[in-house]
């Protein structure tokens, strides 16, 4: 990410980029991001709050992505469904053994032509894994018959519970955003929504105080570099 993205912006980039985290990192809405900035004495409309998520908040996350520590070789898959105009949609997501998210997906189906669209679509950013885990849904069986045909693939409903449980930060968020919009708003909201999240939710439940906020240090630091709050080491 260039420097040049923050041209003609009046803005500082301390405030554009504390105001993305804010969104993305908290279940709030562009009001109350634009509240708590005019509380430090800052005036800005959550216009420009969405406005700033929408364009700089793609880039953080692209970023983010670049510099995750390499995936696990076990992948648990899952997928739930959003209503999204009074229509079901399925969200598919991917996740590590250590529960990183890897990739999510936005479809109007849950056939073979979708979960082939989405294993292409992790495939383009990870290396193969050793193992694959899903509930009984067919339509995985068929999709790694072609495309991982050398991947162990165990089906249980029970075997499945990371994948399941990482849904539940996206239904809190569905909830307090009053439902996606869109299709598109959907897979752009989580496509930045994932990265970001995960990266600033270290095992808290695994780690003693002392490390866990030294952890965090270390993710913020790297969220500077990010955002170009500082130059990189």
């Amino acid at each position: 990410m260039s420097t040049d993205l923050y041209k003609r912006h009046r803005f500082p980039t301390e405030i554009i980029s504390h105001c993305v985290w804010l969104y993305h990192r908290f279940s709030m809405s562009f009001r109350a991001v634009e509240e708590l900035l005019f509380e430090r004495g800052i005036v800005l409309s959550y216009e420009t709050v969405r406005r700033w998520c929408v364009k700089f908040g793609s880039e953080y996350a692209r970023r983010l992505k670049r510099r995750r520590a390499q995936p696990g070789d076990k992948w648990h898959l899952d997928e739930v469904f959003l209503t999204i105009g009074g229509e079901k949609r399925y969200l598919w997501r991917a996740v590590d053994q250590h529960g990183h998210t890897l990739d999510i997906l936005v479809t109007s189906r849950r056939d073979k032509r979708a979960a082939k669209r989405f294993l292409r679509k992790l495939l383009r950013d990870n290396t193969k894994p050793r193992v694959v885990v899903t509930d009984k849904l067919r339509s995985y069986g068929a999709a790694f018959r072609e495309l991982l045909p050398h991947t162990e693939h165990r089906q249980s409903r029970y075997l499945n519970n990371r994948a399941e449980n990482s849904h539940q930060r996206t239904r809190r968020r569905e909830q307090a955003l009053q439902r996606f919009k869109s299709h598109g708003h959907a897979q752009r909201f989580l496509s930045v929504f994932e990265p970001l999240n995960t990266h600033f939710r270290p095992p808290r439940h695994l780690l003693k105080a002392r490390d866990y906020r030294k952890a965090m240090s270390e993710r913020f630091a790297t969220w500077r570099e990010v955002a170009k709050l500082v130059a990189p080491a």
